[in-house]
């Protein structure tokens, strides 16, 4: 769980990041791989074979996907493309993307959560736990990478999710 949300907050931390996007960042991941599992339990074991397998392209393509989109936003006003900077909506909604793309994958842990009688409310504390803090030192080393490679941060942040989501793609995360 860790591993994933560490390499998209360096992702993103590159990018450059203040307060509020990282309280932003720790509340988005740590809400969606709390509510990830849950719903894998709600849904039950029935379903998981279907979901298994598709989650984990799924995912690698959204990530790279917003990947690309950011390397293109960051790539367009060097190309003299006078589009106005990216708006704090359009910001949150690749944020809550991210965190869905990084998080889907654990729908199966919640089916693990129903068949091994897991203490829920220990697992939930501790995945979330886990999460935010993850998620905030990755934030804190991609801030520390993205301030020396400089206005190429938000390039270096597009490059790194496509990486994470071909990771994904093929198991290493």
């Amino acid at each position: 769980m860790g591993p994933s949300n560490f390499a998209g907050a360096i992702a993103i931390g590159a990018s450059g990041v203040d307060n509020r996007t990282r309280i932003r960042v720790g509340v988005v991941f740590g809400v969606f791989e709390v509510g990830m599992p849950l719903v894998g339990l709600a849904a039950g074991r029935g379903v998981e074979g279907d979901v298994g397998g598709a989650s984990r392209w799924l995912a690698a393509g959204l990530l790279a996907a917003i990947g690309a989109y950011q390397i293109v936003q960051a790539v367009r006003p060097a190309l003299g493309d006078e589009s106005p900077e990216v708006s704090s909506a359009a910001q949150l909604r690749r944020l809550l993307v991210t965190g869905l793309a990084l998080s889907i994958d654990n729908l199966a842990i919640g089916f693990a959560l129903g068949a091994y009688h897991v203490n829920v409310v220990v697992a939930i504390v501790v995945i979330a736990v886990v999460s935010v803090g993850m998620s905030l030192a990755g934030l804190e080393l991609g801030a520390r990478i993205g301030t020396r490679v400089g206005a190429r941060g938000e390039v270096l942040g597009g490059i790194l999710l496509v990486a994470v989501g071909a990771a994904v793609a093929f198991g290493g995360l």
